[in-house]
């Protein structure tokens, strides 16, 4: 039976921790709007198409709300991040949203990493001693992917880098798809919210030199600002944005350019090639987690298909990554590819607002470990690598390397 008869489990399983699904391609060649089953046991349609993932995010049509009772509950017991009432808080769309996306992404400026760059190049260095330090083999993911980013979020928003094992737990709860119960990420996001109000009062008490002070001080809605709920939940999506993503993205990059010697060896050769070499890394993670979900209040067409009002859609970008009709060779590694126009952040005017910041951390963390550990390679064969399992985004539980 082929896959444009069937309705699939989603997230669909790959045999291998750094290869696509086999099932990606079929769709996007015969079924680009699939049916597919939920972990919920809710039905949804996916999109695997590059020019259909694109103009759904484009599509104002396709909303995020996802708490609407219609809506394909994503969990078994309808919680995580994209269902919760706290993705609702953000304003999703017309002139709030363009003024919560002015007054955060101050902060993630090209110039303001440029700035930061000295610094997270020193955090890398001395992790990378630590690991070293520690002997090897070495574990890249626990000793640099997860923590580079951590500290470098906690700094940006005035949060003590000590507290870094809560916000993992917080962060793992709220991005449950299948490994939490209900209870337990109730209780995990009430801990998380109160931790987040009480930071927001000590800094409207004592402001710093961060982002969130400077929310704080931006005045309320009647001044061109935020609501203090608003704040909060702007802290707690950055925080749990700002290290699950790129700690994840650290060992997967890593990962995929030791699987295969030459590509490690060609940076060694030409480190002026890292630019190109983290997009096309991006663009070529098969393991990125669970796409994006986006909700129909009305009726509408995508990929010659009419989709039926109420109907839920996950768009996978990381399928959409290998899209023939979008890129030469696409299931092909080429560090030198430019333009290299992947989803990997999005696309649109909900494009993620942190991708400097991301692109920053991965190619500081290239720079530094092909200049002080020229040598590395994995200490287990890339196919024994494991993947995170249960959440919204994709990772490897370990990164296992020697030098």
């Amino acid at each position: 039976m082929s896959v444009n008869d069937q309705v699939l489990n989603y997230p669909i399983p790959s045999a291998l921790p750094l290869d696509p699904p086999a099932e990606w391609a079929e769709l996007r060649g015969g079924c680009p709007v699939a049916h597919v089953k939920l972990p919920s046991g809710d039905p949804a349609r996916l999109i695997t198409r590059y020019e259909d993932v694109k103009q759904v995010l484009a599509d104002p049509r396709f909303t995020r709300a996802l708490s609407a009772p219609d809506a394909a509950r994503l969990t078994a017991d309808g919680g995580g991040v994209f269902n919760s009432e706290l993705a609702q808080i953000i304003p999703d769309s017309g002139e709030e949203h363009l003024r919560w996306r002015r007054l955060v992404g101050k902060w993630f400026t090209a110039k303001r990493m440029t700035t930061m760059r000295p610094a997270m190049a020193q955090i890398a260095e001395d992790l990378i001693d630590e690991m070293v330090k520690g002997g090897a083999p070495g574990d890249l993911r626990a000793a640099l992917g997860f923590p580079l980013p951590v500290y470098v979020i906690c700094d940006m928003l005035g949060v003590p880098a000590e507290d870094r094992e809560k916000f993992s737990y917080w962060s793992d709860t709220l991005l449950n798809l299948t490994r939490y119960g209900k209870e337990e990420i109730e209780a995990a996001q009430a801990a998380f919210f109160e931790y987040m109000s009480g930071h927001i009062a000590a800094k409207r008490a004592e402001p710093g030199e961060d982002l969130l002070s400077e929310l704080i001080a931006a005045g309320g809605p009647e001044d061109g600002g935020l609501t203090d709920l608003q704040i909060i939940v702007t802290g707690m999506a950055l925080l749990v944005a700002g290290h699950e993503t790129t700690a994840n993205m650290i060992g997967k990059m890593v990962s995929m350019l030791l699987a295969d010697r030459a590509r490690w060896e060609q940076l060694l050769a030409e480190p002026a090639l890292i630019r190109t070499t983290v997009e096309e890394t991006l663009r070529l993670d098969a393991n990125s987690g669970f796409g994006l979900p986006r909700y129909l209040p009305v009726e509408a067409e995508i990929g010659g298909e009419t989709l039926a009002k109420g109907t839920t859609v996950i768009c996978s970008m990381a399928a959409a990554n290998r899209d023939e009709s979008a890129f030469d060779d696409a299931s092909a590694m080429d560090l030198t590819r430019s333009p290299n126009a992947h989803l990997a952040f999005g696309s649109g005017a909900h494009s993620c607002l942190g991708q400097s910041l991301a692109r920053t951390e991965l190619s500081v963390v290239l720079e530094v470990l092909l200049r002080k550990l020229p040598t590395l390679e994995l200490a287990v064969p890339a196919a024994e690598l494991e993947r995170v399992e249960g959440l919204a985004v994709g990772g490897l539980r370990t990164v296992p390397v020697r030098w």
